[in-house]
């Protein structure tokens, strides 16, 4: 979907009507379509650990996961305009072309639906949930101290895969554990090279993040060990058989090595990043390595989502390359 595309056609800076044509084209944009795919993975690598999910599960699932990023990403951006105003002016919400309220009233009833997708396959899932949305909606306070954002943020997303692989009768393996790791360390060096983007902004509005307080150099070290600890928990979680000369093995395997590569890339490019204006092109391949890597797990455990996968990949890297600001992701 092109999001820059709905953000052009927006036609006034004041709040539209909820639920106008209008409106729902200015929230999609707020959703930040190009990184729904980042919970979608989660939520199907933690579903693959569930091998007795039915086509409707495994869809509902797949869905609720995919959405639940779109739906906290809005319901964060209403507390934090103040930077997005100075790094992000395209998003609807800092133009008052959505207010707050709006978006409240949207996200929170989103949020509790796809909880109750979780749920409904298995009730320890409605208090992970709950718990999930308190973080979410506490997310702030935490992103204003340089201790805080990434771990929190990624305690919230190790949440939703946690809950996707308690949909099925599922006991927490080491592989599934190493699973957990991964999706925790990668996306917590998701977060933080996403400061990469936002210093001034998050400086100029008290935004203590790590690179704000100590630097890009001292944070993309810091970032080398994320994603050291993220490649070698999606390795451990594939186990010693994952080059095995079978389809499955192959997938697995190329998406392994994907993503090994992107993250090295990543990496190499973090370090190189001198202004916001230029953190993209470290920040891209970091989510490429996420998904990639969560890809593997899930290739591993049900190859029938080979294709699925493959699309699924390929509709990611369109979206992308389609998000309304370049400079931001």
């Amino acid at each position: 979907m092109d999001t820059q595309l709905l953000t052009a056609k927006l036609e006034t800076p004041a709040a539209l009507r909820t639920f106008s044509r209008q409106f729902i084209l200015a929230y999609v944009t707020t959703m930040r379509p190009y990184l729904m795919f980042v919970s979608g993975i989660t939520g199907i690598a933690g579903l693959s650990f569930a091998h007795t999910a039915s086509q409707i599960q495994e869809f509902l699932v797949a869905a609720a996961a995919f959405l639940s990023y779109g739906f906290g990403q809005a319901l964060t951006d209403c507390s934090q305009t103040d930077t997005d105003r100075i790094s992000s002016p395209y998003r609807p919400l800092t133009q008052g072309i959505v207010t707050r309220t709006q978006v409240l009233c949207v996200s929170i009833p989103g949020l509790v639906l796809c909880v109750c997708a979780f749920g409904s396959f298995n009730p320890l899932n409605y208090m992970l949930g709950i718990l999930a949305g308190l973080g979410l909606a506490t997310y702030t306070p935490f992103k204003r101290r340089w201790w805080g954002g990434p771990f929190y943020n990624a305690g919230i997303v190790a949440t939703l895969c946690l809950m996707a692989m308690f949909t099925g009768p599922v006991p927490l393996t080491p592989d599934a554990l190493w699973t957990l790791s991964g999706v925790f360390f990668g996306y917590s060096n998701f977060v933080l090279s996403g400061y990469f983007k936002d210093i001034e902004a998050d400086r100029a509005t008290g935004y203590n993040t790590f690179p704000v307080v100590f630097g890009r150099l001292r944070a993309a070290l810091l970032s080398d060990v994320f994603a050291l600890v993220a490649c070698i928990s999606a390795l451990a979680a594939l186990g010693p058989n994952f080059m095995n000369a079978n389809a499955s093995a192959r997938y697995t395997a190329a998406f392994a090595f994907a993503g090994v590569a992107a993250a090295i890339v990543g990496q190499v490019r973090l370090h190189r990043v001198k202004t916001d204006g230029e953190a993209h092109r470290a920040i891209g391949p970091v989510v490429h390595s996420y998904i990639l890597l969560l890809s593997a797990i899930a290739v591993m455990h049900q190859t029938e989502w080979i294709p699925g996968l493959l699309l699924f990949y390929g509709a990611f890297i369109v979206t992308m390359n389609n998000r309304p600001g370049k400079n931001q992701i």
